[in-house]
């Protein structure tokens, strides 16, 4: 196996020509590689930049597989090839298949020649690779578009379906077209929020802190802080990061109406962990709410406790629990983190 910083292949098995020609590219700072057969350069070539041949060792060698590869390069690739001939003599006929890559030198033949022609080859090589990168990167572009295109059809689908679902349980729980409009806003709106986090991201993610930031923070005061939020940077892919922003609007907004946060001494702590069980990654988050008015358990299901219990249970395969304790609500959350990744501080 050639070493990874040898760019180019010298075979000239006569002699010393071989030992010759690499002392010469050392002494020019040009790294080689001493092949004694072509069958022993051509599995090297894909790691190589130039290949330095004399004529007579391509004329007395099997040249099929060596052609052969030539010919299925990429098309960004033409393979540089510093051939040595002999001075005076025509290049044999049976090398007719080289001729695009060539660059021919006439032995013999100064230090200096073989240098600069392996490094005019050289920089070919490193012109071909640039292009090889720019198309590479055009192609990454145009697969994640695709993937954007595809990941947008199937939101737009879940959102519309989500916003179908949100206005009808709204509408079954308003006492008036007032209460409904007010709700159904609220709940566009943070839906909405949502949806901008993750078009901002590159990778179309949502940071959990950011989503119980957007929904808590015009509930907090700021002489005294009433919401405290605790625990490592986590996102969330699409799919999990909008029924879940979608739920902590839901307790906002219940903390704000009946809980909590509808006091002025009432206090709410989240607070998350990331754990393995199992092999798989867990998120487990906590919502406690404490100072407000005594907590009764609910009469009847609202759209909140649907899409914490079915929702969020069945779209993002979480356990969660809801516990109606008089002194405060309490949810908990264990969350799958198969699709998540942690991200940098902000």
């Amino acid at each position: 196996m050639m070493p990874s910083d040898r760019n180019v292949l010298v075979l000239a098995p006569v002699g010393r020509d071989a030992k010759v020609a690499s002392a010469i590219l050392t002494e020019n700072d040009i790294k080689s590689h001493i092949c004694a057969t072509l069958d022993e350069a051509v599995p090297l070539l894909d790691q190589a930049h130039c290949l330095l041949v004399t004529e007579e060792a391509l004329i007395s060698s099997n040249r099929n597989q060596f052609a052969s590869w030539l010919n299925h390069q990429p098309t960004w690739s033409d393979f540089p090839i510093v051939l040595l001939t002999m001075r005076g003599t025509e290049i044999d006929k049976r090398l007719a298949f080289l001729d695009r890559y060539l660059i021919v030198l006439e032995r013999p033949f100064l230090a200096s020649s073989l240098a600069n022609s392996v490094r005019s080859a050289l920089r070919a090589r490193a012109r071909q690779l640039e292009v090889k990168s720019y198309i590479e990167q055009k192609q990454e572009v145009a697969d994640r578009q695709k993937l954007l295109i595809r990941e947008l059809h199937h939101r737009v689908k879940n959102t519309l379906a989500n916003v179908r679902a949100m206005m009808g349980a709204t509408a079954k729980s308003s006492g008036s077209v007032d209460d409904f409009v007010r709700d159904f806003s609220a709940r566009i709106v943070s839906l909405a929020d949502t949806h901008s986090m993750l078009t901002d991201d590159y990778w179309q993610m949502a940071s959990l802190h950011k989503l119980l930031e957007s929904e808590l923070r015009h509930y907090d005061t700021t002489d005294k802080s009433r919401v405290v939020l605790e625990g490592p940077n986590v996102a969330l892919v699409a799919d999990i990061a909008i029924p879940i922003g979608m739920a902590f609007h839901e307790l906002a907004s219940n903390s704000s109406k009946y809980g909590a946060l509808s006091r002025p001494t009432g206090r709410l702590e989240v607070r998350w962990s990331v754990s393995n069980s199992e092999g798989e990654r867990m998120l487990n988050l906590d919502w406690l709410e404490k100072g407000g008015p005594k907590v009764e358990q609910p009469r009847r299901r609202g759209f909140g406790t649907t899409l914490l219990e079915k929702v969020v249970a069945v779209q993002c395969q979480a356990k969660v629990e809801l516990n109606y304790h008089p002194d405060g609500l309490r949810f908990a959350m264990a969350l799958p983190l198969r699709d998540t990744r942690l991200v940098p501080a902000y």
